[in-house]
């Protein structure tokens, strides 16, 4: 019985040696490699270093976008003991302010890895610097920073939390701001501390290069501040801005109103985050005539002397009626651009053949994009001639039946006053890496000749009086020569034209002898007035005017006179004689009696238009309403009543009976 316990005995011992021998065999032999690889996995780790995103400047050097290097704090909770978890609570509540309950929740919420604090800053996490516990570690996280919160924000765009670049310079240069990656082998003990780091197997980080937009801090502040001071005053669902050097076509200026935080892009949605001065398109009324008169000058089709007769308000053509907000006899062709005639744009253009009409159209832009390095930009809509029915190009001549966007109406008009030159637009001046090296610098980039100088010359004159003796008038600063168009075109909704919501803008340059500045107001749906003249007109005048105040010298005006282009211009006088009944010379009349400001009386405005009556009301300083189109045919207050601050004018006016479009 001994024996056979002894024998059971040296047997199971001979079978334990034999199942050791064989374990041994499998790791050291059979298993080697693999469990060497974990091995060293568990101990080393290749992390990887994140490359410095590149910085953002504006054109005089200040700084608009940067990174903040902050600190995320995790726990590894398979590594934690519930002791360390209980001491990384309590350190953690003591150093941000919150209960230990708050952290404890969090660690024992998973079953990995658990963020305690996220982007935490580097001030902050120097408090944790010398606090250890099992399962606790740190990582680099950088913060993108928007340095003037919402200025610029449409061009700027902003990074997703993967520092990906979603919108604007963000996006389009994503690649050239990220930089490379780097990584380094680190070495860590049981715990899962770093221990050391191997410096030969370390790669370093290619910082991100640097970028200088054309864009003017100071214009941008500007234009943004008077987009919005005008849609408070005017009321409208929105507003866009664009402000462009014509000489070389970099941008100045881009603002939309809303816009949005791209410190906390998500709190905004994806309509106010949309770049409308790029990604939405509008049928630009009135400011087109400049475009369509533009090739009958560059084709000799027109002489400025010329006389249209503009029909008393009212043209039956094509059986379609074409109408203008106020009555014209007979106009030269500079009067039709001033009176923002309809009619007398519709018969001037039936001089040119379609074919060059769509050359010339096409030619200073239009229904291609303009290559902007900006995400989302749509090319608008251009018929082709083949597509045209036989009143295409009359209402085209003033801005219907095309589509365009903000952005390529001001780089059309900085060719139409340039000298004839259409340039690509512009938004990046340079980049340059972080030793300064310059990698890229733009050049104006000659996309076409469109017009010739003479022609420019001739339209800049044109627009120049504009401002001086027609619709543009609520643009005119004082000392400053100023050229522009008004427009206002009813939006298609719904298969038909509004009566109701218009599409108002301006386009505008200075100083109108040797532009520098060329720009675009825009405000969709207005509330309080609807025309260009009243809405779009005064903001771009708020923006001219403080821009030279604040850069007085590069605009001193050397003379008070308007500009001597090539040609033959008309002084006042000589305008007046020739445009037949202008209306407008009634609104000068009342604005130049006196009597009417030092006695506080209502003027009579019965027979008058809508925008010279809302003019007049604006310069008396009293609120108004405004009830039908066209004429005004009834006041509220009567004409020689006593009025004050508080006094509220409703003017009715003749409701227009129109097929189709019209624009003023």
């Amino acid at each position: 019985m001994n024996n056979k316990r002894l024998f059971t005995v040296v047997i199971s011992v001979l079978l334990f040696l034999v199942a050791i021998v064989a374990k041994l065999f499998d790791i050291q032999i059979i298993r080697s490699d693999d469990l060497k690889y974990y091995a060293q996995r568990q101990q080393t780790s290749v992390e990887k270093i994140p490359a410095e995103r590149g910085c953002i400047y504006d054109r005089d050097g200040n700084l608009l976008v940067y990174n903040k290097n902050d600190v995320s704090f995790y726990v590894d909770v398979r590594m934690a003991k519930e002791k360390d978890k209980e001491a990384i609570a309590k350190k953690f509540a003591e150093v941000f302010h919150k209960s230990e309950s708050y952290y404890l929740k969090i660690i024992n919420s998973e079953s990995k890895n658990a963020c305690l604090e996220k982007k935490v800053p580097r001030e902050t996490a120097l408090a944790l610097k010398e606090f250890k516990a099992n399962g606790l570690y740190s990582e680099e996280d950088q913060t993108r920073i928007y340095e003037y919160g919402s200025l610029a924000s449409h061009v700027l765009g902003y990074v997703n939390s993967d520092f990906i670049g979603q919108d604007g310079i963000e996006k389009s240069f994503n690649k050239n701001l990220s930089g490379v990656d780097g990584s380094r082998l680190v070495q860590k003990n049981a715990k899962g501390e770093m221990m050391t780091i191997e410096e030969q197997e370390t790669k370093p980080t290619t910082p991100g290069y640097n970028i200088v937009l054309t864009i003017n801090k100071s214009y941008q502040i500007i234009l943004e501040e008077e987009l919005k001071n005008g849609l408070n005053q005017f009321g409208g669902t929105s507003a866009t801005g664009i402000l462009m050097d014509p000489n070389t076509g970099e941008i100045l200026a881009l603002a939309n109103k809303e816009d949005f935080d791209p410190n906390c892009y998500w709190k905004a949605s994806d309509t106010v985050r949309r770049n409308k001065a790029l990604a939405d398109t509008y049928e630009p009324g009135s400011t087109f005539k400049t475009i369509s008169m533009a090739a009958l000058f560059d084709m000799n089709l027109c002489r400025a002397d010329e006389r249209v007769f503009a029909e008393n308000g009212t043209y039956k053509f094509k059986n379609v009626n074409i109408n203008d907000s106020h009555s014209c006899g007979w106009l030269t062709v500079k009067g039709v651009l001033e009176e923002s005639s309809n009619i007398g744009m519709a018969k001037l253009i039936q001089k040119i053949k379609s074919d060059d009409y769509y050359k010339y159209v096409r030619g200073f832009g239009f229904g291609n994009p303009t290559s902007l390095k900006l995400p989302a930009e749509v090319k608008g809509s251009l018929k082709n001639p083949a597509s045209w029915n036989e009143l295409t190009k009359s209402f085209m001549s003033f801005g219907y039946e095309i589509m365009v966007t903000p952005l390529q109406m001001v780089t059309a008009y900085a060719a139409l006053v340039n000298g004839g030159s259409l340039f690509e637009p512009q938004i990046v001046k340079r980049e340059y890496d972080e030793n300064g090296k310059t990698i890229f610098e733009n050049q104006p980039k000659l996309i076409r000749t469109v017009i010739s100088k003479k022609t420019s010359d001739i339209m800049r004159d044109f627009l120049y009086g504009v401002v001086e003796n027609g619709t543009g008038k609520p643009a005119k600063v004082e000392g400053l020569k100023i050229g522009g168009k008004t427009g206002t075109s009813q939006k298609y909704i719904g298969g038909s034209y509004s009566k109701q919501q218009y599409n108002t803008s301006f386009v505008g340059f200075f100083p109108a002898d040797n532009p520098k500045v060329v720009g675009i107001i825009l405000v969709n749906a207005p509330v309080n007035s609807k025309y260009g003249g009243t809405v779009a007109a005064p903001m771009f005048k708020s923006v001219a005017q403080r821009i030279v105040q604040k850069d007085a010298v590069d605009f001193e005006q050397k003379n008070s006179g308007k500009p001597q282009p090539a040609g033959n211009p008309k002084n006042k006088a000589a305008y007046a004689s020739n445009s037949g009944k202008n209306e407008n010379k009634f609104a000068d009349k009342i604005l130049d009696d006196k009597s009417i400001f030092t006695k506080h009386i209502m003027p009579d405005l019965t027979k008058h238009s809508e925008r010279d009556a809302i003019l007049i009301l604006s310069r008396l300083g009293i609120q108004y309403k405004v009830k039908g189109v066209g004429k005004v045919i009834g006041q509220s207050i009567t004409a020689g009543e006593k009025i004050n601050n508080r006094s509220v004018c409703e003017i009715t006016c003749d409701e227009l009976k129109i097929s189709g479009a019209v624009i003023y």
